[in-house]
């Protein structure tokens, strides 16, 4: 039997299983704590529980004892880390990955625009659905905060595979009615009535909820921003997404179309779209009342650095946020991001930090770590639920371990210790090196498996 059978296997039982191997996460604050907010074990033991959730972490040695009888899935060699959280991704985005030597605003209408088009037909959109759920699995993601489609039909086929998938899914049908091609443009009264009709039936939904998602503010109107500040109004506890001052072009395209707005957030805050569960991908040129504003509401920030890069629209400027007290986590915008792994925008943020120089924020593995999966759980409204593995919290999990002959093979071969594979792994390691992805304590990803895992529906 191979080892993924095994384990599942065990799990069937309905028993506590062991996880033994290099463990790492973030539970403390690394801004106020620096390094002493890691917690680490070169050899650890994670136990997880039945109901998936988890029982105990530390020590093999002291795990063990505590659960002498338990089945163990030995992943020594690798390194088990919680469970990345993407804060900005793009569906229907997949198709247009790579696409090079165009601006923002270019790129969507030569790009990215006429893909979305696509969407309306309900198989290539549950197709899309698929894919784009197994890359995030199979990158180590296990929650994130999704930008939609264009079409109802496209999400109602997307929220089906997500609860399929197993994942923790926050989504919401984009929504636009001034500037963008025709076929993705709708009226102010039918966003509201088909947000509001996605909303009813999936938020809450098992692992899955909504995020109301104006496209961003140089595709709306007054009007349409209000049809989404309606829609959370009455389905409460959604979310709610969108952009923020990605480029200059862009901030003068909006203040141009809301010419009583002293400043890009000032347009959504009109419609009532800034609180605590709203999240805004890149705010890279932000002015100082806007930042003040974000924290105040307490509103999030999603930083998508191989975005920012990719498509040459400015190095984010995280000292500025960090010292206003916003509070930022990872996106990887997957189709302008370069790559659907949240490892991967960790090392792309550490290498705009350092490009910033003084104005920049030197960041440690233990900072990266902590972006990339319990910021992002914080940012997404997951904060007591997943982000570290910690005793109760859901046994949402990475485990990684180099390819045999690899880069990151050859550097980890050097290594003492989990805090020489940290930083590594952090620059090096892609979804070739995910071995498998937990969610609730259920394989959804598994690369030993003849065939990958599909997730479990259950809810958790």
């Amino acid at each position: 039997m191979s080892a993924a059978r095994r384990t599942s296997a065990a799990r069937r039982t309905g028993a506590v299983l062991l996880l033994r191997g290099a463990l790492a996460h973030v539970p403390g604050d690394p801004w106020a704590e620096g390094p002493a907010a890691l917690e680490a074990w070169d050899d650890g033991g994670l136990a997880v529980g039945e109901d998936g959730r988890i029982a105990a972490v530390g020590d093999w040695a002291d795990v063990r004892a505590r659960f002498p009888d338990a089945a163990v899935d030995d992943r020594r060699g690798a390194l088990l880390l919680p469970g990345l959280v993407d804060a900005h991704v793009h569906y229907p985005q997949v198709g247009v990955m790579g696409s090079m030597g165009l601006g923002l605003l270019a790129w969507l209408a030569e790009r990215t625009l006429p893909h979305e088009a696509r969407f309306a037909d309900a198989p290539f959109a549950r197709a899309e659905a698929r894919t784009f759920l197994r890359l995030l699995a199979r990158n180590g993601t296990t929650s994130a905060l999704v930008f939609g489609a264009h079409f109802a039909v496209a999400m109602e086929a997307f929220f089906h595979e997500a609860e399929a998938s197993g994942l923790r899914i926050a989504a919401g049908l984009c929504v636009a009615d001034r500037g963008l091609r025709p076929e993705l443009r709708a009226t102010p009264e039918l966003a509201y009535e088909e947000s509001r009709f996605l909303a009813r039936r999936w938020h809450g939904r098992g692992r899955l909820r909504y995020a109301v998602t104006p496209r961003f503010s140089l595709s709306s109107t007054p009007e349409l921003l209000a049809a989404c500040a309606a829609v959370a109004a009455d389905v409460p506890g959604v979310w709610v997404t969108s952009h923020l001052n990605e480029t200059p072009d862009e901030i003068a395209g909006v203040l141009a179309g809301f010419p009583g707005a002293g400043d890009y957030l000032a347009t959504y805050e009109a419609a009532g779209l800034v609180g605590p569960r709203s999240v805004f991908a890149h705010d890279l040129h932000p002015q100082a009342g806007e930042l003040e504003r974000l924290a105040a509401a307490g509103a999030a920030v999603a930083h998508c650095p191989s975005s920012n890069l990719a498509l040459g629209s400015g190095l984010f400027p995280l000292r500025r946020h960090l010292d206003h007290g916003v509070r930022v986590a990872l996106g990887t915008d997957l189709g302008a991001g370069t790559h659907p792994s949240v490892l991967h925008e960790a090392s792309a943020a550490y290498l705009g930090q350092q490009l910033l120089g003084d104005a920049g924020v030197t960041l440690s593995p233990v900072h990266l770590l902590h972006l990339a999966t319990s910021a992002g759980a914080a940012a997404i409204g997951l904060a007591d639920e997943v982000g570290d593995l910690r005793p109760g919290r859901w046994a949402d999990a990475v485990v990684l371990r180099p390819p045999p002959g690899s880069t990151l093979a050859a550097v980890w071969a050097h290594a003492d210790g989990v805090a020489d594979l940290l930083g590594p792994a952090l620059m090096l390691a892609r979804e070739e090196a995910v071995e498998s992805t937990w969610v609730a304590g259920k394989s959804v990803w598994d690369a030993r498996a003849a065939e990958p895992a599909t997730g479990v529906p259950a809810p958790a």
